[in-house]
């Protein structure tokens, strides 16, 4: 539920000898979409790469958190070329099992229906503040920039988070497991200590991927980069190359 400014503290941190680029995926922040067609994982990543050919950028490195670290995922398995080396915070391939994904429709379908019943930046405001109270966020309501944090998600609006959790949710999405074992892009895998959940699929991802490098970060759950942003930028820079930075 991020947009643009997700990462402004870490670009803070970490970019300085780098130029960037952050995207609005469809559905979030500022991003029109003409057609439903825009949405789905594939379509988004083509997109991105029509972009990176219009601003002339042959390779690069990717971040991407949840959603994000998905649709990141998609993107090197499908044109490994583009990328340089890779990072993930709280990210996963998809559901193996169709059974899974039929499941997982089931329950995304339920939260669309509450976000399409949201009249008002008060709804809004409550729909969030339940959202964060799932186990794999942890203690994140306890944060000091937990508010402003909410601000920012306030800013999205509830009808096309619905379209993306429609097209884009994790359900929706065909599994990426097997491929995993052709990756062939140095991958960082970043995942909170208090989000169990993801704790157990990025262990299983390494197992399936050589070229995947997993790091637990302590004491915060599944939004690494909000919790503790500077053990986060951190992290990857030891990944990246030093003599870049």
């Amino acid at each position: 539920m991020g947009n643009i400014h997700e990462f402004d503290e870490v670009i803070k941190l970490l970019f300085a000898d780098f130029s960037y680029l952050t995207i609005d995926l469809p559905g979030h922040g500022k991003t029109q979409v003409l057609d439903d067609e825009c949405y789905p994982m594939a379509s988004t990543a083509a997109a991105i790469i029509q972009l990176l050919d219009e601003l002339k950028i042959d390779q690069c490195y990717l971040i991407g958190y949840s959603m994000g670290g998905r649709l990141a995922l998609y993107l090197t398995l499908h044109f490994p070329h583009r990328f340089i080396k890779v990072i993930l915070e709280s990210a996963s391939p998809g559901l193996a099992t169709e059974t899974a994904r039929l499941a997982r429709i089931k329950g995304d379908t339920q939260i669309a229906r509450k976000l399409s019943r949201i009249i008002n930046q008060d709804d809004f405001y409550d729909f969030l503040n339940n959202w964060y109270q799932q186990p794999i966020f942890g203690d994140i309501k306890n944060h000091p920039q937990y508010q402003s944090m909410i601000s920012s998600r306030l800013t999205n609006h509830p009808l096309n988070l619905v379209k993306s959790l429609q097209f884009m949710g994790t359900g929706s999405q065909a599994s990426l497991w097997e491929l995993l074992t052709k990756n062939t892009i140095p991958l960082l895998l970043l995942v909170g200590e208090k989000d169990e959940k993801f704790v157990d699929i990025n262990i299983a991802m390494t197992e399936k991927c050589n070229l995947a490098k997993l790091q637990i970060i302590p004491q915060v759950g599944h939004n690494i980069h909000l919790e503790n942003t500077l053990e986060f930028v951190q992290n990857i820079q030891k990944f990246l190359d030093p003599q870049l930075l």
